[in-house]
C-alpha cells in the first residue's frame, strides 16, 4: 500500500511539474510589452498585436561606445532589455554592452534572475566570479574571447590596461536585474543600521561605515 501511495505521489508531482512547464510556454508568436499600461506582473502585459511595429523589436544603442568619463568606476553599461526593446517580453533573453575606461571596473555585483555570457569586443580584461564556498574563478580574457558568469553569483570585470575595452553581454532573462555590492549595502533605503554593518565587517568603526555610506547615496 505504501509503495502504491509513493507511486501515486510521484506521478502527481511529475504531472504537476509538466503542467507548470507547459504553462510557461509561449501561447502566441510574441507578446510585445505594453510599457504604457502601468500594470506590472511577472513581466508586462501584451500590446495589441494590431499596434505592434518593427521598432518594438529594434534597438540601436549598442553600436557605439558609451561615455565612461563621468563614471566613478570607469565603466558604462548600455542595456537592451525589455524596457528598451519591448519585443523581448516573455522571450527570456536580453543583451548589454559594457565599456571600460583604462583602469575601469564593473564592480562586484550579481544578476538575481540570469546567467551572463560576455564576448570581448575590444581590449583585455580580468574577469571572475565567486562560488558560494568562496572560491574565486578568474581569468584574463582578450578580444574575441567568451566568459560565462553563473546565475546569481557575485562577479566583476576589470580593465587593467592603458587602453579602453568593451564587451557584449548576453543574459537568459528579459530583465536580469543588477545588485551591486557596495551600493546595496551602504546605499540602502532606508539605510542598514551602522551597528549591523560594523559587526558584519569585523568591527569596522562607525566613522568608517558613515564614510562608506557617504560614497553610496541611496537611490531614489
Amino acid at each position: 500500500m505504501a509503495t502504491s501511495m509513493i507511486h501515486i505521489f510521484v506521478t502527481v508531482m511529475l504531472v504537476a511539474a509538466h503542467t507548470a512547464i507547459a504553462e510557461t510556454m509561449m501561447l502566441q508568436d510574441f507578446c510585445v510589452a505594453d510599457l504604457s499600461n502601468g500594470v506590472k506582473v511577472n513581466g508586462y502585459p501584451c500590446k495589441d498585436p494590431a499596434k505592434v511595429t518593427p521598432e518594438d523589436f529594434y534597438f540601436v544603442g549598442l553600436a557605439n561606445a558609451a561615455a565612461t568619463a563621468n563614471s566613478t568606476m570607469g565603466s558604462a553599461v548600455t542595456g537592451a532589455n525589455v524596457e528598451k526593446v519591448p519585443g523581448l517580453n516573455t522571450l527570456g533573453v536580453s543583451i548589454s554592452r559594457i565599456d571600460y575606461a583604462p583602469g575601469g571596473i564593473n564592480p562586484p555585483h550579481l544578476h538575481p534572475r540570469a546567467s551572463e555570457a560576455i564576448f570581448v569586443l575590444e581590449g583585455r580584461l580580468f574577469v571572475g566570479f565567486l562560488t558560494t564556498t568562496g572560491k574565486l574563478i578568474s581569468k584574463y580574457v582578450n578580444k574575441g574571447d567568451v566568459f560565462v558568469f553563473p546565475k546569481a553569483l557575485l562577479h566583476f570585470q576589470q580593465n587593467p590596461n592603458n587602453a579602453p575595452a568593451s564587451v557584449i553581454a548576453a543574459f537568459d532573462s528579459q530583465l536580469p536585474g543588477t545588485q551591486v555590492v557596495g551600493q546595496s549595502l551602504f546605499g540602502a533605503n532606508p539605510p542598514i543600521p551602522d551597528e549591523l554593518l560594523t559587526k558584519a565587517f569585523g568591527g569596522l568603526g562607525a566613522p568608517e561605515i558613515q564614510k562608506l555610506k557617504g560614497k553610496f547615496p541611496p537611490k531614489k
